[in-house]
């Protein structure tokens, strides 16, 4: 009788195998989540950004008709939180295929951006006034406060934010609980 030479994988190799395999997948489905993560947030934040200059656009086309039929740019002091406002409130007009004042022109697209912000931004909010430092140095972010009065000489500023996530799934919010502002973008009136 000759010695059985026959080679294999014991039990402990194989289960060391496994273990090593279960931890590559979890880890590539951790790579999976976080990878989809910032691709919503950078979604979100293109989406932001062209609001915001589309804003910036409209805000220019009619600045110098507003100022003459009223005295007074009414996109400026524009405040909307989806969470906070609620419902909408339709106005007078809607300018689609109708022909508008300026008044009602400007209350028209800020009807169509505070429903934008609200379907698209998370816990949304706009903020369009008069601010000559919306960067923190101190928070190191942005911030909603405005120091500039409406008929003062600071720059035009929008500001959009909405609920950003840490990667735990908690909400990312400052001190006083109030998540700030993502984007920020300057008028030239």
């Amino acid at each position: 009788m000759g010695k059985s030479t026959k080679n294999g994988f014991s039990l402990i190799e194989v289960l060391v195998s496994i273990v090593v395999l279960a931890l590559g997948v979890l880890g590539a489905a951790g790579m999976q989540l976080a990878a989809m993560r910032t691709a919503q947030q950078s979604a979100i934040q293109t989406f932001a950004f062209q609001l915001a200059a589309e804003m910036a656009g409209a805000m220019r086309a009619g600045h110098g008709r507003l100022l003459q039929e009223n005295g007074a740019d009414p996109f400026i002091g524009l405040d909307y939180q989806s969470v906070a406002d609620g419902d909408l409130q339709t106005p007078a007009k809607l300018c689609y295929g109708i022909e508008c004042n300026a008044q009602e022109l400007a209350e028209f697209e800020m009807y169509e951006w505070k429903t934008r912000v609200k379907e698209a931004l998370p816990g949304g909010r706009i903020v369009v006034c008069r601010d000559s430092s919306p960067w923190s140095s101190a928070a190191r972010a942005l911030t909603w406060n405005c120091d500039g009065a409406v008929d003062s000489t600071a720059p035009v500023v929008i500001k959009l934010g909405w609920q950003v996530k840490n990667p735990d799934g908690s909400l990312l919010r400052d001190a006083s609980g109030i998540s700030a502002p993502s984007v920020s973008l300057a008028v030239a009136l």
